[in-house]
C-alpha cells in the first residue's frame, strides 16, 4: 500500500454519531488585563458584568463545577457560559479555536494527550504571572498543595505551569458483583490468566456478562498491550517508531477483542463510561477496567451494589502491570481577553474550600491536593466493603513514574489513538482480524508521523 495515502479501515467502524454542536457562545464585552483584587469574601463583586467561556468534556468534576457555579458567580459576579460536550467533540473544537489563537474561550480543559501539542505551540497562557503575584492568588489557594507529579505533567521543560490539575486518573479495576466471585469461590484476578479464568467461570454460571469497558480504546486495551510486553512506541518520547504491529501488539488486540467478544453485553461497543456504570450498578455486568473517579461510584450512596463492589489493580502479564494514568487541568488560553476573570474561575474551581465541599456533599474523590487526601473525610469516603480506595489510588498513580504514560503525551499522540481505536474496534467487529488490523493501523500510523514532521 502507498504510505502516503493510507487504507481506510472498514466503514463501519467509523460511524460514531457525534454529541451535536451547542448554541454558540454568547459574545461579552472585553475587560483590560490589569490586576484586580477580590477583597475578603468577595461580597462586592468586582468583575459585576463579566461574562466568561468556559469549556471542558462532560467528567465527574466538571459536572460538579456546573452545580457550584452560582456560587461563583455570587461571590464574583463572573456570568459563566459553561460548556461540557463529550470527549472527542470537546477535543475537536478546542483544537480547532486554540490554533487559530482565538478569542472564543476564557477557560478550557488542557487534555491530557494534546498537553505536547497545545503546550508546545504556545497556545496556553503560561500561569506563574498569576500564581506567583499575591494580588491575584493569596497564600490560601496553596499552590504548593497540589500533588507535584500532577502539576508536573502539565508544566514544561522548565517548570513553567500551564494548567491546574483537576484530576489524575488512575484506572483500576472493579467487579460490581464481588459476591459472585466469592460464591464461585474466585479471588479478585491479579494476572491475565487469573483474568481469563474468573471471566470463564462467571460466564459458564450465568448472570451478569463478566466483563464491559468504554469504547476508548486507546486507553482501556493498552494496558494489555504493555503487559503482554509491547508499547505503543519504540522509545517515547524520543524515539517515536511504532510498535503496532508486533508480535505482541497483535497478540494483545486478539486478546482483549475476544474479551469483548465472548464476555461483554450486547452493543458493548456503543458504551461510554456512563453506560458501563449504569450497566454495573444495574448487575447487568459484573467485572470493568476503567478510571477510578468513575468506578468509586459503585461503592457509594445509594448504588445498588455498594455492599458487593470489590476493587484491585488491573491484571498484569509476563511484562508487568501498567494502569493508565492521566492528568487533565484548567487553562487559559492565550487568545482570551479575559485572562483574570479566567483565573478567578480556575482559582475558585480548584480552591481548597470547594473541593472540601465537594468531598463532603457529593462523595466526589477523585482529586488533586494533598491536604484534602489527608482529611478524615477523605478516609472515611474511601473505604469499601473494607478495602482502602485511597491507597490504591494513590498508588496506581505512583505507579506511573516509571514512565510508561510517555507514549501518551507527545504531540502525536492524538493520530495514534485514532489508528488504536480503529484497528481494535475492527477486531472487536469481526470485519479484521488482529493481524491485518494491527498491519493497517501500523501502515497509517507511519504515513500520520510522516505528514506531521515525525522522522521514523
Amino acid at each position: 500500500m502507498n504510505a502516503d495515502k493510507p487504507a481506510a479501515f472498514p466503514v463501519s467502524v467509523h460511524r460514531r454519531k457525534l454529541i451535536q454542536q451547542g448554541a454558540a457562545l454568547a459574545g461579552t464585552s472585553l475587560l483590560p488585563f490589569a490586576p484586580r483584587v477580590l477583597a475578603q469574601g468577595g461580597g462586592n463583586q468586582p468583575y459585576k458584568g463579566t461574562t466568561i467561556n468556559v469549556s471542558c468534556w462532560s467528567a465527574t468534576y466538571p459536572k460538579l463545577i456546573q452545580e457550584y457555579l452560582p456560587d461563583f458567580e455570587a461571590q464574583t459576579g463572573i456570568k459563566v457560559n459553561y460548556d461540557l460536550p463529550g470527549f472527542p467533540v470537546f477535543n475537536q473544537r478546542a483544537d480547532l479555536e486554540l490554533s487559530v489563537k482565538g478569542s472564543s474561550y476564557d477557560v478550557l480543559n488542557l487534555t491530557f494527550i494534546y498537553i505536547a501539542r497545545w503546550i508546545g505551540a504556545g497556545w496556553f497562557t503560561p500561569l506563574s504571572q498569576f500564581i506567583n503575584d499575591p494580588k491575584h492568588t493569596p497564600a490560601d489557594f496553596d499552590y504548593k498543595d497540589l500533588l507535584p507529579a500532577a502539576v508536573s505533567t502539565l508544566s514544561d521543560s522548565k517548570g513553567e505551569p500551564y494548567a491546574i490539575p483537576w484530576t489524575a486518573d488512575a484506572q483500576i479495576m472493579a467487579a460490581a458483583r464481588g459476591d459472585l466471585l466469592d460464591e464461585a469461590g474466585l479471588k479478585f484476578p491479579g494476572t491475565l490468566d487469573e483474568f481469563s479464568n474468573v471471566l470463564k467461570v462467571l460466564k459458564a454460571k450465568g448472570g451478569p456478562a463478566p466483563f464491559a469497558t468504554e469504547n476508548v480504546y486507546h486507553w482501556t486495551y493498552v494496558p494489555f498491550l504493555y503487559a503482554m510486553g509491547g508499547k505503543v512506541f519504540r522509545g517515547a518520547p524520543g524515539d517515536l517508531f511504532p510498535l503496532l504491529n508486533s508480535p505482541e501488539a497483535i497478540a494483545s488486540a486478539d486478546y482483549f477483542a475476544s474479551i469483548m467478544q465472548n464476555y461483554a453485553p450486547d452493543g458493548v461497543m456503543s458504551y461510554n463510561f456512563d453506560q458501563v456504570i449504569a450497566s454495573q450498578k444495574q448487575s447487568k455486568t459484573n467485572l470493568s477496567i476503567l478510571n477510578h473517579a468513575y468506578l468509586t461510584a459503585l461503592g457509594q450512596g445509594d448504588s445498588p451494589v455498594a455492599k458487593t463492589v470489590r476493587y484491585g489493580w488491573v491484571p498484569g502479564g509476563k511484562a508487568g502491570r501498567f494502569p493508565q494514568v492521566a492528568v487533565h487541568g484548567w487553562g487559559i488560553p492565550v487568545g482570551s481577553k479575559k485572562k483574570e476573570a479566567a483565573w478567578e474561575f480556575i482559582k475558585w474551581s480548584m480552591s481548597k474550600s470547594l473541593l472540601q465541599r465537594m468531598l463532603k456533599e457529593k462523595g466526589y474523590a477523585a482529586l488533586t491536593r494533598a491536604s484534602t487526601l489527608e482529611t478524615p473525610q477523605f478516609k472515611s469516603a474511601m473505604m469499601v466493603n473494607g478495602q482502602d480506595l485511597g491507597k490504591l489510588y494513590l498508588d496506581v498513580v505512583d505507579s506511573s513514574k516509571d514512565g510508561h504514560m510517555a507514549y501518551r503525551t507527545v504531540h502525536v499522540f492524538p493520530q495514534t489513538g485514532q489508528q488504536i481505536n480503529k484497528a481494535i474496534g475492527a477486531i472487536i467487529s469481526k470485519q479484521m482480524t488482529a493481524k491485518d488490523a494491527m498491519n493497517l493501523a501500523q501502515e497509517n500510523l507511519l504515513a500520520d508521523l510522516k505528514r506531521a514532521g515525525v522522522k521514523v
